[in-house]
This record gives C-alpha cells, sequence and structure tokens, in this order.
C-alpha cells in the first residue's frame, strides 16, 4: 500500500517481547522497568494474524525484534509460520547476539533469511558498561555460530557514540574485509527515557567518511534502505552510514512498526500508535479481518512526511526503544 506520499509501505518490524537479558546505556533505564504482564502482550498467534493481513495488503519483508527477540517462547515456530506466507520476500532478524550460539541453527532451520547483530563496542571492559553486565564473549560466539549454520549476510549494526567508541571505527571497518560482514553504523538518537545519554554522545556519521577517506561509495539495489554504502577496496563486506539525525531518510521510508502490546506505529518517532490487539481480542473471526486491515491503512495513511528529531523544540517521545523494537 502507499501512504498520502507516494511511499510504499511493504515492511514491518515486529517487537515479540518488551523484555530484554542486557540493559543498554542509550535504550533502558537502568531501574523502574515496568514489566508488562504476560496477557498484555501479544500472543504469537496474534503477531501471526497482523503478518497475515499486512502481507495480504502488499507487505514482502518482515523484521522480527525485541526488546531481545531470543528471549520469547516459541519464536522459531511464529518464524517458521511467517515464513511459509505468499509474497513474504525477506525475513529476518535483530538481536543483540548474546543468546545466539544456541539459536542459530533453529533459526535456520525454521526458515529466517538472515540477521542483525547490535554489537557497540569490541571492547570487553567497554561492553560490559554500556550493556550494564553483558559479555562480549557471548556475542562473539554467536556470530561465528550463525556464520557457521549460513545465517548470512550477516549486518552488524553499531550505534556510534561520542567518547565511547569512536576510536573503534577502524576496528569495525575491517570486519568487513575478509569475512563478509555489513557493518553499519547508526547516529545515536534520542528516545525515551535514556535520551540524555544520546545528548551527551551524539556523533555525526560524517566523522566515519572524515577519517577513512579509502571508503568507496556503493550504489544500492534497494532504494528504500536508510544505510548509505560505501566499501574498502577489495573488501568483501559493506560500510553502511545510517543517519536519522544529520540527514534524515524520511522520503524514502516503507515501513510500520507494530509494538508487543498491540500498537501499530506509524514512525519510530511519534508517539501516535493505532491499537490492534483491542480488535484481536474483541472482535469474531470476519469482523476482525475487516478491522485489522482497516487498522493497518489508517496506519500507512497517518505516516508523518518527516520526524521531528532536527526540530529545535524536539520532546523524545515517551516510549523507550527496548518497548518498539527500533
Amino acid at each position: 500500500m502507499k501512504d498520502g506520499l507516494g511511499r510504499n509501505i511493504n515492511y514491518l518490524r515486529i517487537s515479540v517481547t518488551d523484555r530484554c537479558n542486557l540493559r543498554c546505556r542509550y535504550c533502558m533505564p537502568e531501574e523502574g522497568i515496568v514489566k508488562r504482564a504476560h496477557s498484555n502482550i501479544l500472543t504469537l498467534e496474534e503477531i501471526f494474524e497482523v503478518v497475515n493481513v499486512c502481507a495480504g495488503l502488499g507487505t514482502d519483508k518482515i523484521r522480527i525484534t525485541g526488546g531481545e527477540p531470543l528471549v520469547r517462547k516459541g519464536l522459531a515456530s511464529l518464524i517458521e509460520r511467517i515464513a511459509t506466507l505468499k509474497g513474504i520476500k525477506d525475513l529476518a532478524i535483530t538481536t543483540n547476539g548474546s543468546l545466539l550460539k544456541g539459536y542459530a541453527r533453529e533459526l535456520k532451520e525454521a526458515g529466517l533469511y538472515r540477521i542483525n547483530i547490535s554489537l557497540d563496542t569490541m571492547n570487553e571492559k567497554k561492553y560490559e558498561y554500556v550493556t550494564r553486565g553483558g559479555r562480549l564473549k557471548d556475542v562473539l560466539e554467536g556470530i561465528h555460530e550463525a556464520l557457521k549454520v549460513g545465517l548470512v549476510p550477516i549486518k552488524i549494526n553499531t550505534v556510534l557514540a561520542k567518547d565511547f567508541n569512536e576510536d573503534e571505527i577502524g576496528s569495525f571497518i575491517r570486519l568487513t574485509e575478509s569475512l563478509g560482514i555489513d557493518v553499519r553504523f547508526i547516529e545515536l538518537m534520542p528516545i525515551g527515557h535514556a535520551s540524555g545519554f544520546a545528548s551527551e554522545h551524539y556523533l555525526p556519521n560524517s566523522a566515519v567518511l572524515e577519517r577513512f577517506k579509502e571508503l568507496e561509495p556503493m550504489e544500492t539495489a534497494d532504494k528504500s534502505s536508510p544505510a548509505m554504502y560505501y566499501k574498502l577496496p577489495g573488501a568483501k563486506g559493506r560500510v553502511g552510514l545510517i543517519n536519522p539525525i544529520s540527514r534524515n531518510f524520511c522520503s524514502s521510508c516503507n515501513r510500520l512498526r507494530l509494538t508487543a502490546d498491540g500498537k501499530l506505529k506509524p514512525c519510530l518517532h511519534s508517539d501516535l500508535e493505532i491499537d490492534v490487539k483491542g480488535i484481536l481480542r474483541g472482535l469474531k473471526a470476519g469482523d476482525k479481518q475487516m478491522a485489522l486491515e482497516k487498522a493497518v491503512a489508517e496506519a500507512i495513511q497517518a505516516k508523518p512526511e518527516h520526524h521531528t528529531l532536527n526540530d529545535l523544540y524536539n520532546k523524545p517521545i515517551e516510549r523507550d526503544m527496548y518497548t518498539i523494537g527500533g
């Protein structure tokens, strides 16, 4: 389906849980996290119902997120069902990678196409600091297991933060040389209660190109991709720059988001949400299908022209990132 600006909205990002086994400083508050009751979270069957409706309306790209999606029991069964839907061309997951070693093969066999791994540092002490207790070793083992079972191409998402990991830009870029891994640097965004961390550590992605002038720009087949890609001469993988602050990509945005508690979000940086949980639990099958289609269409038409992160008096949205799924 197309929105009011002619953008083709064919991408659904699904948060299957708001729970996470880490506490990253730019994503979650250290304390005071309110855990939603199990009854307030969509069941896997309910999530599939929404995906099925979206697929019928033209969605062909699905990404599973969290929180940390691998803490959701039965996730592989949901992936297996989505993979069989007619019209789905891309099915991926974004994970912090700490549990991936134990699930990579199961996910591959369920029909998962590929995987993105959030990793902001390759220094053990800094990793423990930014995640508030995580172990870098677990993530690295997860990456190797994903490569082993063929969950490729692997993309590593690295949030760039001043005075934290800017000295590691070169180390991440070098991962692209021989492993065929894509590394994507993402500008730090002020979202929810952790927005203070973003304001203190924001660094534009232009710093990557300023420090590594040997990176060569690449043409990308997917014009809706938020990343601008570059490559080191002779490298197997690519370097991507995702610039939501310094150079937004709203004009080509093609996505909706479904939160774990049953809300459709037309824009990551807006508090506007459209409830679908009430539809899923309050209507009979025939009425439910029509109501879900109407809700999805409403969400698509409600997509704003652009986000307001660059506005002088922008106020961070109320939700924290872990409750949206990025």
